[in-house]
């Protein structure tokens, strides 16, 4: 008997490897994404101003990274209680120093346009296609930073304006890159149920007609795994809204299997076994079993290094750090 539809997700043809630079972008799960890749010792990074939820934001900070003028001090904006903010940029940016602020956002923007142009793929997640608009301008912003909300309208991305801003962005600056698109499996109940469905229905669509057109764009059904495979309440952490961990590392094995070489799962088991030695201390580390023990652990992490391209600085450090006979 089957009691649950398990979605056989097809590997998307990339064979992405340890020497390819991974760029992730929007909703927390693309950091929960990238966070699994760094862990096991990828070239990922992403998400650098914050994390951004609609495609709006996502594709101006694409386009932002095109421009290599610095942002100012005029783009900041203050508020009641003396914070400073940039409507780009997600409040983990913000602070009471503009100054820093800036700095931050600034840096955030150089370490996109210095790894952008090595990336060979891109994953971005779209988390709502309700959007605030300042009223002021009309422009879309990344996060209202607890303005009033007198200073915004709320509208709804159309499946047409998400299809042909991201289509100018797939035939410009991403037109040599791989792109996997995802819809967010967290669920945005702060727009009701029926607003949240609309919602991912809306970017669903939009990504079916950006990856029929275009070759290097693709879909990875990560919400649907969530809704539709897993299908439990039990897989929900405790808000019921986001993901359990354990729902998490599902999804997450779905995703290795779709967009990794096979020789990039084969060594999965190995560097997460090396990262975990590095990271346990022992009760004497001055035994000669353990000293032993970090000496082969360093000479494989070295012989990786070699001949996969994985970096095991950190963890050669550490281990090196508690071998100092």
């Amino acid at each position: 008997m089957k009691f649950r539809t398990e979605i056989n997700v097809v590997p998307l043809g990339l064979g992405l490897g340890y020497a390819d630079t991974v760029l992730l972008f929007g909703s927390c799960f693309a950091d929960e994404m990238r966070r699994r890749m760094q862990e096991l010792k990828f070239r990922a990074e992403g998400n650098f101003t914050g994390p951004l939820f609609n495609p709006a934001s996502v594709a101006a900070l694409l386009r932002r990274a095109q421009d290599p003028a610095p942002a100012t001090l005029a783009e900041l904006r203050q508020d009641a209680d003396g914070w400073w903010f940039h409507y780009d940029a997600n409040t983990l940016l913000s602070g009471p120093d503009p100054a820093a602020v800036l700095g931050r956002y600034n840096d955030a923007l150089d370490r996109l346009r210095r790894l952008l142009p090595a990336a060979r793929c891109l994953v971005v997640t779209f988390g709502t296609a309700w959007v605030y608009r300042l009223k002021e301008s009309g422009r879309v912003v990344a996060n209202c930073h607890k303005q009033p909300q007198t200073l915004f309208d709320r509208t709804r991305l159309s499946v047409e304006e998400i299809a042909a801003e991201w289509s100018q962005l797939l035939a410009g600056p991403l037109a040599g890159k791989e792109v996997v698109f995802t819809v967010s499996p967290v669920r945005h109940l702060g727009d009701g149920a029926e607003g949240n469905s609309l919602s991912k229905a809306t970017l669903r669509v939009a990504v079916g007609e950006l990856t029929e057109r275009f070759g290097h764009a693709h879909y990875f059904p990560a919400c649907e795994l969530l809704a539709d495979d897993l299908r439990d309440y039990r897989f929900y952490a405790d808000d019921l809204v986001h993901p359990s961990p354990q729902a998490v590392g599902y999804i997450w094995e779905k995703f290795a299997g779709a967009v990794l070489s096979d020789e990039a799962q084969a060594l999965l088991p190995e560097v997460e076994r090396l990262v975990a030695q590095s990271l346990h201390r022992p009760r004497r580390t001055d035994s000669d079993a353990w000293q032993e023990l970090c000496r082969r652990t360093v000479g494989r992490m070295e012989a990786l290094r070699r001949s996969a391209g994985i970096d095991f600085s950190q963890e050669i450090a550490r281990l090196n750090s508690g071998n100092s006979r």
